[in-house]
């Protein structure tokens, strides 16, 4: 198993019209990604192999795509099936031919997988999307650090508390518990104790003060997924896709899925801004985490409460060893931490 096996998103749907050419990097493979004249999602080397320009500086015909240089075309597969320089002697040739890769659509998103596996996996299914009573709310964002470390901040309750005081947790000294378990792939942490210290919306999200249901998950190699649930029409999921770009890059897709009853509409640029304050704010811790990991290496001193982190680390790290972690053994740590 590789990480190069797995869906990865390269853009929304939406964002791809019939004549958008776009311009990606995952797992520092340079992608062109762009529409064929059926509609459907085309991503191929962003590499002209004549003379080594960039297609994604091209410009759409008909479905296909052409070179910013000397104007050779290339169709949906990558094969070359026009080139102006030898006019009526062109012939076509497999010989001529850039990579192309595997596409896909769903949930809004494209997805793009890098290799021909044997490895069967679908790209995720983001929760409740588009189901009745749920709106979501999508944001993207670049950050300076690699998946591994993106992927922990997004499921860490005790970094909240310091990184966005206020605006999500409080410090309060509060003790939570919390079971965290590693079983095929993919890791889950239940916490109990939780009420109301949930930032700004404390009162409208939780105003009885019961305890909360939050389930925090990752998924190999690059998801994860924050559950929320306080009662009828007060819950909420938190799904983001960490895209490796490069070993310093990595652009986040998020989705903020909430089924906030009456309020779902009203409350949609509210929860908009609130994920992007939020995310703006772990763009900068991470940014320096980064800096400090280029400096002195990434060896960490870790404490109970990062055991989600570890489990993390194990299925990340054997995908990288070219290994499968559904084979790990599953294992499960009852925890206490506070916040």
């Amino acid at each position: 198993m590789k990480f190069e096996d797995f869906w990865y998103v390269v853009c929304e749907s939406k964002q791809l019209k019939l004549k958008t050419i776009l311009q990606r990097t995952v797992l520092d493979e340079w992608l062109v990604v762009f529409r064929g004249n059926d509609g459907k999602a085309v991503v191929l080397r962003d590499r002209c192999m004549h003379r080594n320009s960039r297609l994604s500086h091209g410009k759409i015909c008909a479905g296909k795509i052409q070179c910013p240089y000397h104007g050779w075309v290339y169709d949906k597969t990558g094969k070359v099936v026009a080139v102006p320089a030898e006019g009526e002697n062109f012939q076509l040739t497999d010989a001529r031919r850039v990579l192309s890769y595997d596409t896909q659509e769903q949930d809004g998103y494209v997805y793009v997988r890098l290799t021909q596996s044997s490895q069967e996996f679908a790209p995720f299914k983001m929760p409740c999307y588009k189901q009745p009573g749920w709106e979501t709310v999508r944001v993207i964002n670049r950050f300076r650090n690699n998946v591994t470390n993106c992927a922990e901040n997004f499921i860490d309750i005790p970094h909240t508390a310091s990184v966005h005081p206020g605006v999500f947790r409080t410090p309060s000294a509060s003790q939570l518990e919390m079971t965290v378990q590693r079983r095929n792939g993919s890791v889950f942490a239940s916490y109990r104790n939780e009420t109301t210290n949930l930032g700004w919306f404390t009162h409208f999200l939780n105003s009885q003060g019961y305890e909360i249901r939050h389930i925090d998950s990752f998924h190999m190699p690059n998801i994860t997924s924050v559950e929320y649930d306080m009662g009828t029409h007060r819950k909420l999921f938190i799904t983001s896709q960490s895209i490796p770009e490069a070993a310093d890059s990595t652009l986040v897709y998020t989705d903020v899925t909430f089924n906030y009853g009456i309020w779902n509409k009203l409350a949609q640029p509210f929860v908009r801004w609130t994920a992007q304050y939020i995310i703006r704010q772990d763009v900068e811790a991470l940014n320096i985490q980064w800096q400090v990991i280029e400096k002195y290496g990434s060896n960490f001193a870790n404490t109970p409460a990062d055991t989600i982190h570890v489990f993390v680390e194990s299925i990340r790290n054997k995908i990288a060893q070219g290994e499968d972690p559904r084979n790990l053994p599953e294992k499960s740590v009852e925890i206490k931490f506070w916040v």
